[in-house]
């Protein structure tokens, strides 16, 4: 009889019963003209991000609101059709703004807010939002878990400080991977560390 890989047969398991979580910080998502403007060229691939085809760039950018500003803040590619903007409810004070609660790409009557670059400025007209927390899935993924693109389902997190998340949206999608994203407030607010998991809830 073979030998049996714990590890794999462990994590094997877990991956039917639960999903990573990831917290989500500040960043920017620019168009291939903003990236022009902003840096003088496309976006540089850093690292690779947990979703395929997603990367964190080499540019960072400053943000600037009414009421102040943060530097250094993360850009992630490829480029797209629209700029966006995510920030946390707590980053929007800060900013002297108030971002509402989006799913990604939907930016119709957000905030605006300045982008800041090495090359140039741009001030945009809208695109800040603060993220809705949601779970990424690939279609296998959500026929394993029951659940459908778009349904909105509760969230058990297994962290240092447990909580359910109730409104959490599922987006399923061949490129996407499994993995729970939730912003800086959120990741603080049920004591989120590394590999922490959460069981996807009716």
């Amino acid at each position: 009889m073979g030998s049996i890989d714990i590890d794999a047969l462990a994590n094997a398991v877990l991956s039917q019963l639960f999903v990573p979580i990831e917290a989500s910080g500040r960043h920017v998502h620019v168009t291939r003209e903003q990236a022009q403007t902003l840096f003088g060229h496309s976006l540089t691939p850093d690292r690779p991000l947990s979703q395929p085809g997603q990367y964190l760039a080499k540019e960072r950018l400053t943000l600037r609101g009414p009421k102040g500003a943060f530097e250094n803040v993360a850009v992630l590619g490829p480029e797209r059709d629209n700029a966006q903007v995510e920030v946390s409810l707590t980053d929007g004070r800060a900013l002297g703004i108030q971002p509402p609660l989006r799913l990604s790409g939907d930016t119709k009557a957000t905030p605006g807010i300045t982008l800041i670059g090495p090359q140039g400025t741009i001030s945009l007209t809208q695109g800040v939002m603060a993220a809705q927390r949601h779970i990424h899935l690939s279609p296998e993924e959500g026929r394993r878990f029951g659940v459908s693109d778009k349904q909105v389902v509760k969230l058990q997190t297994f962290t240092s400080r447990p909580v359910i998340f109730q409104d959490v949206v599922v987006r399923i999608h061949p490129d996407f991977r499994a993995a729970v994203h939730i912003d800086y407030d959120e990741a603080n607010g049920c004591g989120l560390g590394r590999d922490d998991l959460g069981r996807i809830l009716p």
